[in-house]
């Protein structure tokens, strides 16, 4: 805003007493609640990002999960992937003694601060326009449902009048023809028998983005000289594809993690038990 520093100047909302306006102390917070909920996510985005640029653990590290004056944007140190993203986006500081299913490490630290992949969440799409193909089908929207820990990104080109069904037909109604749903008992089976179904999760989620690229080099070829017509129908031939192919993965994703919950029941019985 043309009038930001006259506000500023107007409410006396300039806290600094030598140098340069600092906008984190005007508009930001620093609560008490900041350092589990806020700062811990910037710490592992940056850390993440700029694993080299800066010290973030061991013996006087730059910054720390309950840092104040963590750096307000910086570059990262490398191109960022669509897979970058989705991994930041479903972190519950993995790598870090925060993480609430590490199995070493202090007890205490475990589940310390709000992760960024948190169970409540519905839904996360990223929006992608590449420049390096035609504009008829550059636009691609990566979307998942639930839990980010446990569930997969897809990608759909936009220039689309419909969307597959697969994905689409969400209602309160609990079932297994529908992504979303899905996606929300693959993620709460998942957590509740971690130990034996992380794996099943880490192939799911590798075999999902794979085939997601597959599909999108697939029809990118099909549409380098075609009409905008003919590019719009491939797009929805393309998306219905992937609809398809993560419906088969990911029933068989839902099998394999009931299968491993179900070993984990209190009325478990084996004839060789002691």
């Amino acid at each position: 805003s043309k009038d930001l520093l006259d506000f500023v100047d107007k409410y006396h909302l300039d806290l600094t007493v030598k140098g340069d306006f600092n906008p984190r102390d005007a508009f930001g917070s620093h609560s008490d609640s900041d350092h589990v909920y806020n700062t811990p996510r910037a710490w592992y985005m940056l850390k993440c990002l700029c694993p080299t640029m800066y010290r973030y653990d061991g013996n006087k590290p730059d910054y720390t999960p309950e840092s104040d004056d963590i750096p307000w944007a910086v570059n990262p140190e490398r191109k960022v992937t669509v897979e970058d993203v989705k991994y930041i986006l479903s972190s519950t500081y993995q790598g870090t003694p925060y993480d609430p299913y590490n199995t070493y490490g202090d007890s205490k630290d475990k589940g310390k601060y709000r992760t960024i992949g948190i169970n409540r969440t519905d839904d996360m799409s990223l929006l992608q326009i590449r420049s390096n193909v035609d504009y008829k089908y550059c636009s691609i929207q990566w979307v998942c449902f639930a839990s980010n820990k446990f569930n997969v990104m897809i990608p759909l080109y936009t220039n689309v009048t419909d969307v597959p069904a697969y994905l689409s037909n969400t209602t309160r109604n609990v079932e297994v023809h529908n992504f979303y749903w899905v996606s929300r008992l693959i993620g709460a089976m998942a957590d509740a028998s971690y130990s034996k179904s992380c794996s099943i999760i880490e192939r799911y989620q590798l075999k999902a983005a794979a085939l997601g690229h597959q599909v999108i080099n697939k029809y990118d070829a099909l549409m380098s000289n075609v009409d905008q017509q003919t590019a719009q129908q491939l797009c929805l031939q393309a998306n219905q594809e992937i609809s398809d192919e993560i419906e088969k993965l990911s029933c068989d994703v839902l099998y394999a993690v009931l299968h491993e919950l179900t070993g984990f029941m209190t009325n478990r019985y084996y004839r060789n038990d002691n």
